[in-house]
């Protein structure tokens, strides 16, 4: 998975989510191979510097990590995201576009011109934005890798959901029209589509413990996917090990969507 020279730059959401030899990822240590340590150079970008925690081991790269302000939703933001990270690095050669938000669950009934706002322009327009000077900058230098996140919620339908199931389901889309448009250039455009994975936004979701066990128990693994395994996969999307994958969603669910929950075993 290591390619001697590479780098390995990404992005993060509202929560401190970066790889590093330990990098946060939803508050949580993730142990990535030790011979990426060496050549890894990581960018953090969150909307605000105080969602970056700043004991977190990214703190140990020194001056192999840096950290921007941005909001996604600003063209402005993100044009200086990209390139203060080429102006450190040199270049770009993977991107994880993981800033994303679940907006204000309710039924389609209650649906504002505001609560749309407050979700499409963070995880569709944010997603759009990252892309275009992502584009701008793997255009001319050969190639590089882009790894957008979507949901299980971009593959089904989900109650009192319609703006997060909408913005998922967008992501997909435009995953898979810019594929098409960076193959010709070396880009590859790839997404991830989770399933409950043991995050913030997963806590809030199943907030009492009866909630939570009910969850568990319609998994076909019977437990949430844990932040490790979702970095471990973007880890393979991002790496030359996947040099032919581009224009498809990669779903780690433990099985969630393969069939109906009472089908399963155990």
């Amino acid at each position: 998975m290591c390619e001697p020279g590479r780098w390995f730059p990404s992005r993060t959401s509202d929560d401190p989510r970066s790889f590093s030899r330990q990098g946060v990822y939803g508050h949580q240590y993730v142990e990535v191979p030790d011979c990426v340590q060496p050549r890894i150079a990581v960018t953090l970008d969150a909307r605000y510097e105080r969602h970056i925690v700043h004991n977190d081991p990214a703190r140990v790269l020194r001056d192999l990590a840096v950290f921007v302000r941005a909001d996604v939703r600003s063209d402005e933001d993100v044009t200086n995201l990209i390139d203060r990270t080429v102006d450190r690095f040199s270049r770009l050669d993977i991107a994880f576009n993981n800033a994303g938000t679940e907006g204000t669950p309710g039924p389609v009934t209650e649906v504002t011109d505001e609560s749309y706002a407050a979700t499409f322009d963070t995880n569709v327009l944010g997603t759009l934005l990252s892309m275009k000077h992502e584009f701008r900058v793997m255009r001319p230098q050969g190639g590089g890798s882009i790894i957008n996140v979507s949901s299980t919620f971009g593959l089904m339908g989900y109650p009192n959901s319609a703006l997060y199931v909408g913005s998922k389901h967008a992501v997909i889309g435009i995953t898979k029209a810019a594929a098409l448009e960076g193959a010709a250039h070396g880009i590859r455009v790839n997404a991830i589509a989770p399933g409950f994975t043991q995050t913030a936004m997963y806590e809030r979701f199943t907030a009492s413990d009866d909630v939570r066990e009910a969850v568990n128990s319609a998994l076909p693994m019977h437990r949430p996917g844990t932040p490790e395994e979702i970095a471990a996969a973007v880890l393979y999307i991002g790496s030359d090990k996947a040099s032919y994958l581009t224009g498809q969603t990669i779903i780690l669910d433990g099985g969630l969507t393969a069939g109906w929950p009472l089908l399963s075993t155990g």
